[in-house]
């Protein structure tokens, strides 16, 4: 006698699996099995959501940093189009910047910390500042800005 005719006589006629030449037919049981493995783990889910959710959250964190060098840019930039190839004077640039970082509202640094050099062509405005955001814990966004521009006479 062969082990699989010992076990299936061992095995009442409702255990017997079903065979239809040599394929097994599933049963109920194996089907309703690989229907709860289909699909995503709740740990894998959750996995997901966090790995999203940090990501999402450095954003957060990130955005206003960006649209304070935006405005300071913009500032710079302005100041260009304002002088560029009108002969400004040192004082003149510095007082335009002054009043335009007060009218954008920008406090993250002052018009003492923007550099206004005089060189060869004209003036050259720099504006290097760094930034440093919290993130999660002792873990920090540290972001460096550097701005520069002539201003021709």
């Amino acid at each position: 006698m062969l082990i699989h005719e010992v076990v299936d006589s061992m095995r009442s006629d409702s255990q017997k699996p079903n065979f239809c030449g040599n394929l097994a037919v599933s049963s109920p049981l194996v089907s309703r099995r690989r229907r709860k493995q289909a699909g995503m783990t709740t740990l894998g889910l959750l996995i997901l959501v966090v790995f999203i959710g940090m990501f999402g959250y450095a954003g957060i964190r990130l955005t206003p940093i960006y649209l304070n060098y935006i405005a300071i840019a913009s500032v710079i930039d302005g100041v260009l189009k304002e002088y560029d190839g009108q002969n400004p004077t040192r004082t003149a640039i510095k007082k335009s910047i002054s009043r335009r970082f007060d009218v954008e509202s920008i406090s993250l640094i002052t018009a003492r910390d923007v550099k206004v050099t005089s060189s060869g062509a004209g003036f050259q405005i720099a504006v290097v500042y760094d930034h440093k955001a919290d993130f999660i814990a002792n873990i920090s966004f540290s972001v460096h800005f550097d701005k520069t521009v002539v201003v021709r006479r």
